[in-house]
């Protein structure tokens, strides 16, 4: 599963988390995806190799995650001391069918613009 933000969204990012939308050149092979282009529900259970990254176009003092089913996913939460304006984290998950998957910018009151091009991805790859 593979999925991008390519057109430099605007976030109003929140304390508790607010979910990047990955509206773009989606292959989802048997996984699906909300109508916000937010939250990706696998399909089958094993072993995946997980991707994300998020790119802003200024640097914040914020923190990102993937939220599995509504709790960060273990490795996958970055948490920078200073300003960062790129995010990022590969791991591997055993995942469950009917789990679902969100990545999330949190910590922040304010506003997040991602960068054009590739501003966000996740790519989810079963292993096993």
């Amino acid at each position: 599963m593979n999925a991008l933000n390519t057109s430099g969204t605007t976030l109003a990012v929140i304390l508790g988390g607010t979910a990047v939308p990955l509206p773009d050149d989606h292959v989802l092979n048997n996984f699906t995806v909300n109508a916000a282009n937010t939250i990706f529900t696998v399909s089958a259970t094993g072993s995946y190799l997980i991707t994300y990254t998020v790119r802003t176009t200024a640097a914040l003092l914020l923190s990102s995650r993937i939220l599995r089913n509504g709790t960060a996913l273990p490795g996958s939460v970055i948490s920078p001391a200073v300003s960062a304006s790129a995010f990022s984290a590969t791991l591997i998950a055993d995942l469950t069918a009917g789990d679902t998957l969100e990545v999330q910018l949190f910590g922040l009151v304010g506003t997040a613009v991602l960068q054009g091009g590739t501003g966000a991805s996740l790519a989810v790859v079963r292993l096993a």
